[in-house]
């Protein structure tokens, strides 16, 4: 599988770092997204109102899409500070997306920024993003590998991420 995020976190980023996450969600997933954010959007519950909005059936919720890059910055420590998303396609239930998110710039003190970019099985783009936040940096990446080295309890990923 080559580097985890976590590793390559410790290595240290660069621009043009890029990365991949794929994931499909379920209706039963963007159900629970629904409680949880109270997002009751008929678009995502009722053919009849998908349909009327000229979709071919019902849609996942577009920052449950969006939220595919948590799992990038979980894993690497990114503390986000600002995200701008731009919604192109319709995502269907069980529709594997790839989110591949590129370093664009990166500062001594671990401000960075990097552009994500969703496609589904068909290629097409669905949803950008551009992302701003901090990377982990000196004594961060130093704390990450002996986290690593301990055995990163606090991770229930380790060993099985999307991609790096």
């Amino acid at each position: 599988m080559g580097v985890s995020l976590r590793q390559a976190a410790v290595r240290g980023f660069k621009v043009g770092d890029r990365f991949r996450i794929h994931r499909a969600f379920s209706e039963e997933e963007t159900r629970a997204f629904g409680d949880l954010t109270r997002d009751y959007n008929p678009v995502h519950y009722d053919s009849r109102w998908s349909e009327a909005k000229g979709f071919r059936g019902r849609i996942c919720h577009g920052l449950l899409a969006g939220s595919m890059i948590c799992e990038f910055g979980g894993q690497v420590g990114w503390l986000a500070s600002g995200m701008s998303f731009r919604f192109l396609k319709p995502v269907h239930f069980g529709e594997r997306l790839c989110c591949t998110i590129t370093i664009t710039r990166l500062e001594e003190d671990g401000r960075a920024e990097a552009e994500a970019e969703w496609t589904n099985p068909a290629g097409e783009r669905v949803l950008t993003a551009q992302l701003r936040g901090r990377l982990p940096c000196g004594p961060e990446r130093e704390l990450l590998a002996r986290m690593i080295d301990a055995g990163d309890l606090a991770h229930p990923l380790r060993g099985r991420e999307s991609g790096a």
